[in-house]
Parts: structure tokens; sequence; C-alpha cells
């Protein structure tokens, strides 16, 4: 007899090859981001600051702008059609870049990437394919995917622009995103769609739902202070004896150890239906992580840390919040609700990177701490009037596959 808490094998196939997507796009992203500055600067038009910016931030308007009608699409078309469609754009977008001869060729690569916005698509599919009990697990092995790329591009992304140039570097992330579409046709099963009772879900409904909003001001707010933290986390590095090329010797184990600290208590939560109580006491300990940063981060250790609690946190929160969406929406507007979700974190990039540069400059290092920590506690409470998810929801009956849509 097949153990109840386990994933099944179609589950963890599916969870296991999503998130492999997320992980070959975002490696694609994340090794432009280290030296692309730097770059920009032996290109025609490269010495403007605010271009250079541009180039980097314009991926980040395009996708917010699209995530919702991407997610909305994959709730009518499917979510496969939806996804190869967006990987090709983003390929699109990153040979444009590759060839690029100055930067505004880069920056309409860059729109173009952003323009592949199948963040809430894959997300939608995640969701689609797994029980409600084992879709947190899901939504976390996403989250590792990203925070290992993210570690592996800042060791990997100098050796490649020395041997590749940016160039090369852009053309890797269209030759990754064309791999992600051979896994999305070839190695992702079809997910199952759900008989679905009574008219489609009004996008009011998804839109002005309470326990959706406090999702959504999360994972804004979650993102917010991640931004607005790595303003002034390097530059207290720098100033503690770390040069920028050693810091991936403390994000690296870091990151890798905080995906160890967080999915027993995830799994716990789970199966005891206690996902509230997890989320609040994550928010708290990024409460405690800011003002700990601010005032008790005299040395490389200490600082490291407090690192270690903040992606312990974060990755709690950043697992817990798309698999909640996915549960709390209607089932036949899954796609649009998990696009609010990522649009809302876009906005949250966004916010905290502007905000946090600010208060650096005008203010004080110190204050981008407590904007984070008074962020975060803001979050906390809205977040103490949510109800609780059961341990197990109701399991939906498995009608016509995804592909069949």
């Amino acid at each position: 007899m097949k153990d109840p808490n386990r994933m099944s094998a179609a589950e963890v196939r599916a969870s296991v090859a999503l998130a492999s997507i997320f992980a070959l796009r975002m490696l694609g992203l994340f090794l432009i981001l280290p030296v692309f500055a730097v770059h920009a600067r032996g290109i025609p038009g490269g010495g403007n600051a605010v271009l250079v910016g541009l180039a980097l931030g314009i991926y980040g308007l395009t996708q917010g702008l699209l995530q919702i009608p991407m997610g909305a699409a994959s709730d009518r078309y499917g979510r496969k059609q939806v996804i190869v469609a967006g990987l090709a754009v983003f390929a699109l977008g990153s040979f444009i870049a590759a060839a690029a001869v100055d930067v505004w060729w880069v920056i309409v690569g860059r729109a173009l990437q952003g323009a592949g916005a199948i963040s809430a698509a894959v997300t939608a599919f995640i969701a689609d394919s797994t029980r409600d009990e084992h879709r947190t697990k899901a939504m976390a092995l996403v989250g590792a995917s990203i925070g290992l790329t993210f570690a592996l591009s800042l060791v990997a992304a100098p050796v490649l622009y020395a041997a590749v140039g940016m160039g090369g570097l852009f053309a890797m992330t269209g030759a990754l995103a064309l791999a992600g579409i051979a896994v999305v046709l070839w190695l992702v099963p079809a997910a199952p769609a759900r008989i679905e009772h009574g008219e489609a879900a009004h996008w009011r409904e998804v839109l002005f739902d309470r326990q959706l909003l406090r999702l959504n001001a999360g994972i804004g707010t979650l993102h917010a202070v991640q931004m607005a933290m790595f303003v002034v986390v390097p530059v207290q590095l720098v100033e503690l004896g770390q040069p920028l090329p050693q810091h991936w010797k403390i994000y690296l184990p870091v990151v890798l150890a905080s995906f160890a600290l967080a999915m027993p208590p995830i799994v716990m939560a789970e199966r005891r239906g206690r996902l509230r109580l997890l989320l609040l006491a994550a928010g708290a300990l990024m409460v405690i992580v800011q003002l700990g940063l601010r005032w008790l981060a005299p040395t490389v250790t200490a600082l490291a840390l407090w690192l270690l609690a903040f992606f312990a946190a974060f990755n709690v929160l950043e697992a817990s919040f798309p698999s909640l969406t996915s549960r709390l929406a209607p089932v036949s507007a899954r796609g649009l609700a998990l696009g609010i979700y990522n649009t809302t974190q876009s906005i949250g990039l966004a916010v905290g990177a502007t905000v946090g540069g600010w208060l650096a400059q005008h203010v004080g290092r110190g204050s981008v701490f407590l904007f984070a920590a008074a962020a975060m506690a803001g979050w906390v409470a809205l977040a103490a009037g949510m109800r609780e998810v059961p341990a197990r929801a109701p399991r939906r009956a498995v009608a016509v596959a995804d592909s069949a849509r």
C-alpha cells in the first residue's frame, strides 16, 4: 500500500521537470547580472548609467505587465502551450541581445526576455500536477532550484564571461530556454485537469479575495525586503574584509544549508495543518533578522549566521505562498491568481530596490534594515487574520489530460 505522506512518482517527475525549467531560465538570467554593468562600458551607449539600468530592469517591467495575461491564457489554452510560447519569446530576446551592437538592442532583447512571462503558468502547472498535501514541497523544490542557480551563477559568471564574452552568455541563455522547451514537450507529464463545478470564477473574485490578498501582500513584501537588504549586505561584507569575488563562499553554503533547515518545518506544518502558524513564525524571524543585521552583525561569522536565518525563513515563505495561492484560488482561475501573485512579486522587487537604494543614499545603511523590519512586521500583523488551511484538502476528481484542453 502506498504511503499517502509520500509524493507519487508522477508528482515527483512533474515537480522536478518543472523546477528544472525555472532553473534553466533563471540560470541564464543570473549569469548576466554580475558582469553586465562592467561589460556595458565597452559598447555604444553603455556609458549612460540610466540606459544600463534600463537594460537590466526592463526585464522585470515586461514580466510584471504580462504575468496576469499569460497566467489567464494558461487557464484557457493549457499550461504547456503557454510555457512553450513564453520560452520561445525568451529565447528570441536572448539571441537578439547576443547579437546587440549597442545598449539599445540589449534593451530590446531584455524586454523580450521579460515578455516570456511563464512563472504563473509553471507554478499553476505544478499545482495541477500535485495533491494539496504535497504542493508546498513541490514549490520548495522550485525555490531550491532558483536559489542554487543564483549561488552557482555568482561562481560561474566571471569565468564564462572571460571565456565566451557577453554575446556568448546571452546566446547561452537562449540555448537554455530552448532546452526548457524540450523538457516541457518530452519530460513534463500531462497534468490532469480537474472537474470544475459551476461557472468559471470572475476576475474580481480572485483579485479581491481576502486570503489571496494577504498572500499577494506577503510575496511583495518578502521580495521588497530581499532587494532592500542586498543593496547594503554586499557593502557590509566588503567593509568586514571580504572582497566581492569571495562573497560566493558565504552565499553558497548559507543558501544550501537554509534549504535543509526550511524543509522539515514545511513538511510538519503541511501534515498537521499548521501552515498559518508557520508563516507567522517565519515572518517574525524575518523581523528579528533585520534587527540583528542592523545592530548585531559585527563580524563576517555573525553576518553569515543572520543570512542563514534569513534564507531559512525566506525559503519557508517562498515555498508556502504559491502553494497556498494555488489551493485557495478557484481551480478555473488558478493561472490568473498566480499571475496576480507573480505581478505583486515583481512590484515588490522594484519597490525594495528603489526604496533600499534611496534610504542607503540619503539616510544611511542602517535605515534599510529598519525599513525591512517594519515592512515585514506590517505583513505579520496583516497575516494574523488569515484562516488556517486544513491539513488535507479534499481531492478533486481527475478528468481529461491538460494536453486535451
